[in-house]
């Protein structure tokens, strides 16, 4: 049988492409500078993202954590949103590998509301205060919504009046400036560094990049070491990475298109509202009005060979990409309309 996943974008396959570049890549000891493949990727991000360097990364979590960690000294503070990934989904990790206090405030539909960041700017000259170090931002937002980039710039002048780093948690930055309609550089402009995820929707199999200025990424190579993250020969992932970036990010509208077409007809079927304002990018966030078996849509969603997590907040998430296409979703509409009717 042939699966639909819809779990998240992080679950495909990489491309025939991807898979002849991995078997003819050129490779070296990454630890020791030499891996040529992975350097012409670090060289491209960073050009493409509009930094002076970039490190290749096994993951987004690694790659945001490894710049708290370089940003930051133990004990610093760090403001962000409090929906923000890092927050939620980092597994706790800015305490454990760069020993700093978060300091979560609320946003509005993930947007920080600069007035709210600059009350939480810690004073300095009081001996009892951790130092504010740095600020974060995440656009796309992981509620599939688009920062706008005028609440970007608000942050970004708020932190530079501050004395202040800023990191971007940009795991889906190519889909937001898709959305936008803008180049990457008119969002990552607003930032000290930025993560990006290359197998968040861009089929690269494994890694993410991490970009700043040459001297951060200096010292992020060497934490990286630190955290066990010294490639060697890594030239086969990062083969198919640089298909990521040149080819993958241009396609992107296609997976906004049929979030929208999915959203459209999900909405079609009785009891189930979209989320509408969260529909900015490849994901659709829905809710089904009247009480369900949850277990049970998800069986029979399985049975007809769809894969999806359960809700979460009460909200069910189906994540679109370079493998689902109009056929996929009309599958996946006959099979929740069935669900619905027999749960």
């Amino acid at each position: 049988m042939q699966w639909i996943d819809l779990r998240s974008d992080t679950v495909t396959q990489p491309t025939n492409a991807m898979r002849t570049a991995m078997m003819n890549a050129v490779v070296g000891d990454d630890v020791y500078g030499d891996d040529e493949t992975v350097n012409e990727l670090e060289r491209l991000a960073a050009g493409i993202l509009g930094f002076e360097a970039a490190l290749f990364v096994p993951t987004g979590t690694f790659g945001n954590q490894l710049a708290l960690f370089t940003h930051c000294e133990r004990g610093d503070e760090v403001i962000l949103g409090e929906d923000s990934h890092i927050v939620w989904h980092e597994v706790g990790g800015a305490a454990v590998i760069a020993g700093v206090n978060l300091r979560p405030i609320p946003t509005v539909n993930g947007v920080l509301d600069a007035s709210q960041v600059r009350r939480r700017i810690r004073p300095e000259g009081d001996i009892h205060l951790p130092r504010t170090r740095l600020i974060c931002m995440e656009n796309a937002h992981s509620s599939g919504r688009v920062i706008p980039l005028a609440a970007m710039q608000e942050i970004w002048e708020t932190a530079q009046t501050s004395g202040l780093k800023v990191h971007l948690d940009g795991a889906r930055v190519f889909n937001a400036a898709t959305s936008l309609g803008v180049d990457v550089k008119q969002i990552t402009q607003y930032a000290d560094s930025v993560m990006c995820c290359l197998s968040k929707g861009l089929a690269a199999p494994v890694g993410s990049i991490l970009a700043g200025d040459k001297t951060f990424i200096e010292i992020a190579r060497k934490k990286r070491k630190l955290l066990g993250g010294g490639w060697r020969q890594a030239g086969v992932l990062a083969a198919p990475a640089l298909l990521a970036l040149t080819e993958m990010t241009q396609r992107l509208g296609e997976d906004h298109a049929n979030a929208q077409y999915l959203g459209k007809k999900l909405a079609e079927l009785p009891n189930v509202q979209v989320c509408t304002d969260q529909l900015q990018i490849n994901m659709v966030f829905f809710e089904i009005t009247q009480p369900v078996d949850e277990a049970k849509i998800l069986a029979h969603l399985s049975e007809c060979g769809i894969k999806s997590n359960g809700t979460e907040a009460g909200q069910w998430r189906f994540v679109c990409h370079w493998q689902i296409g109009r056929a996929e979703i009309d599958r996946v509409i006959a099979a929740m309309k069935e669900a619905l009717a027999a749960a």
